[in-house]
C-alpha cells in the first residue's frame, strides 16, 4: 500500500467520522432525515428503535452487491471501507452524544455543513459512503435518467417519508440540510481559492500579452479564431488570474484597446505551474 493510498483511507476515515458526528449531534436528535441512506435509517430508527449504523449497513450491502453485479466493480474497496466506517462511527457515537441544539434551523444548517465537510473529504479521498450514490447510478442504468436527477429522486423520496412519518416542517428543514450539504461538498472539493479565466479578443494582442506577462506575471496562451459575422481572422488570448487582479487587467486592456472583447469566467480549480500542484 503506497503513501497516497494510506492518505486516502485516512481521509475516508476522518470524513466518515465527521458525517457520523453531524448525524448524532444535529440531525438524528432533531428527526432531520436529510435524504440518502442515513435519512432513511433515521426514519426507521424512530419507528423501530433499531440502531442507525446497523440499518445503514444493512441497506448498503444489497445496494453495493447490486451495483457491482449490474454496473461492474467501479465502486471498489474504498466504498466498502466508507460504508463500514460510517456505520461503526454512527453507532459508537450515538449513545455518547446529545443534541447540540434543539433549534431545527440551526440543526439543519450546522448538520448540513458538518456532514458536507465530511462527505467532501471522503470524495477528495476518492471514496464514497455508499447510499444514494449507488441508487442514482442504478436508476441511471435502468431508466436513462441522469445521476444528478437520480440523486434528487432518491433524496426526495426519503424527505417525503420524513414528512409522512414525522411532520412537514421537519421535512422542509431536511431539504435545507440537503442543499447546504451539497454546497459544502462542492466547496471542500473545489476550495474557496477561485480564480478567473479570461478570454481577450483584440486588435492589439501582442501589447496585451506583454502586459499580462510583465505586469501581472501570468502566462498567456495565444490561438487563432475567425469572426462568425465578419469572417476576419482574430487572435484570442487566454489567461488565468486571481480575483484581485481583475480590475488591474480590465484597466490595462482598456488603455491598450478600448474595442477589445473580454470574457471573464469563474474558475473553481487551476492545476499546474503558478497555481496548485497536480497531485496524482
Amino acid at each position: 500500500m503506497n503513501k497516497r493510498t494510506i492518505i486516502d483511507y485516512l481521509g475516508i476515515t476522518l470524513g466518515s467520522f465527521l458525517i457520523a458526528l453531524a448525524l448524532t449531534t444535529f440531525l438524528v436528535p432533531n428527526r432531520i432525515a436529510a435524504g440518502g441512506v442515513s435519512g432513511l435509517a433515521t426514519v426507521i430508527y424512530y419507528l423501530t428503535d433499531f440502531p442507525i449504523g446497523i440499518t445503514m449497513l444493512l441497506i448498503n450491502i444489497p445496494l453495493f452487491i447490486a451495483g457491482v453485479k449490474i454496473l461492474g466493480g467501479g465502486f471498489g474497496t474504498r466504498t466498502v471501507y466508507g460504508i463500514i466506517t460510517l456505520s461503526i462511527f454512527t453507532d459508537f457515537l450515538q449513545p455518547h452524544m446529545t443534541a447540540l441544539t434543539n433549534d431545527l434551523l440551526l440543526a439543519s444548517i450546522y448538520g448540513g455543513v458538518l456532514g458536507g465537510i465530511g462527505l467532501g473529504i471522503v470524495f477528495r479521498s476518492r471514496g464514497t459512503t455508499g447510499g444514494t450514490d449507488m441508487v442514482s447510478a442504478l436508476i441511471n442504468h435502468f431508466t436513462g435518467i441522469t445521476v444528478g436527477e437520480g440523486l434528487l429522486i432518491a433524496d426526495g423520496c426519503v424527505v417525503a417519508l420524513a414528512g409522512i412519518f414525522f411532520n412537514l416542517e421537519v421535512a422542509l428543514y431536511a431539504a435545507i440540510t440537503i442543499f447546504i450539504n451539497s454546497r459544502t461538498v462542492d466547496i471542500v472539493q473545489e476550495g474557496l481559492n477561485f480564480k478567473k479565466g479570461v478570454l481577450i479578443i483584440s486588435e492589439q494582442p501582442t501589447a496585451i500579452k506583454q502586459m499580462v506577462v510583465n505586469d501581472l506575471n501570468r502566462g498567456v496562451t495565444r490561438f487563432e479564431a475567425k469572426g462568425g459575422y465578419t469572417g476576419n481572422k482574430k487572435e484570442v488570448l487566454l489567461c488565468v488570474i486571481s480575483r484581485s487582479e481583475v480590475s488591474e487587467l480590465k484597466k490595462a486592456v482598456s488603455e491598450i484597446d478600448k474595442n477589445a472583447f473580454v470574457i471573464i469566467n469563474n474558475v473553481h480549480e487551476v492545476l499546474g505551474e503558478g497555481f496548485t500542484e497536480i497531485v496524482h
